[in-house]
């Protein structure tokens, strides 16, 4: 991390876990042991749980998201939910382009660009998703895979849109497998990322860039991943879904 450029952020993906009565007790728990946190601290919860999340984080320092958004402001969108539904609610943020989203929901770089430039014209923080798959990493061709992603899905955007947006690199082949990126690949891609901002806005947009791993980085790798001079916080999965775990991750970036 490099406070002294960016903002640090870690962001829980809930992914599809937790009824409300649940989202209530675990934000109750997770509130005090973060309440001095010197980063950002986000949970990214179930369309379900928003409003349950939004109400037990009022007063705390814990901003709430949801994990995608369509396109379209309204229409014949049968399950979606738009980006203007979620400001309406008074959400904050919004994860687009998770590797989950395009593995088994058929996202593209495409749809991926035209679900962030609704969220930005909603007012949404983006919480922007890039990675390659095992056979891409093994194949060599890593960063062709990620800058092309990071160069489509910021197509239309501005220099000062980027302040409301946060990368997260999360190699497909550490999501939910329980294996990590070392801390000296994280930061490599995370590097090669941020040169990618470089060349399509300017340095300073780069160095202002939070970019987060979001690979398996749970209370034990966190503090070696987070010493990364390229690696800006976390977007967390497994591990949000404890309170202690994710207050540890949030203790580490706090440093």
């Amino acid at each position: 991390m490099n406070k002294k450029l960016r903002k640090a952020v870690i962001a829980g993906n809930w992914k599809m876990n937790k009824t409300r009565p649940e989202a209530k007790a675990l934000i109750g728990e997770l509130a005090p042991l973060v309440k001095d946190a010197d980063c950002g601290v986000v949970i990214c919860v179930p369309y379900t749980n928003l409003e349950t999340a939004l109400e037990a984080t009022k007063g705390t320092n814990i901003g709430v998201g949801a994990e995608n958004c369509h396109w379209a402001e309204s229409g014949a969108f049968t399950g979606e939910i738009s980006a203007r539904m979620l400001a309406e609610m008074g959400v904050q943020y919004v994860v687009i382009g998770h590797s989950e989203r395009r593995q088994y929901f058929g996202e593209t770089d495409v749809t991926v660009q035209k679900r962030v430039r609704a969220a930005l014209d909603a007012g949404l923080t983006v919480i922007l998703c890039v990675g390659e798959l095992l056979e891409q990493r093994e194949a060599g061709i890593t960063e062709e895979i990620v800058g092309m992603q990071t160069k489509v899905a910021l197509g239309g955007v501005t220099k000062e849109e980027l302040a409301k947006i946060i990368l997260a690199y999360e190699p497909v082949w550490a999501i939910g497998t329980g294996k990590t990126a070392t801390a000296a690949q994280a930061n490599e891609v995370n590097h090669y990322i941020r040169t990618v901002v470089a060349g399509l806005y300017d340095q300073a947009a780069a160095d202002a860039m939070t970019i987060q791993y979001g690979g398996s980085m749970n209370a034990k790798n966190a503090e070696e991943l987070l010493d990364q001079e390229d690696v800006d916080g976390g977007l967390i999965g497994g591990a949000s879904l404890k309170a202690p775990d994710f207050a540890a991750i949030v203790k580490a970036a706090s440093r």
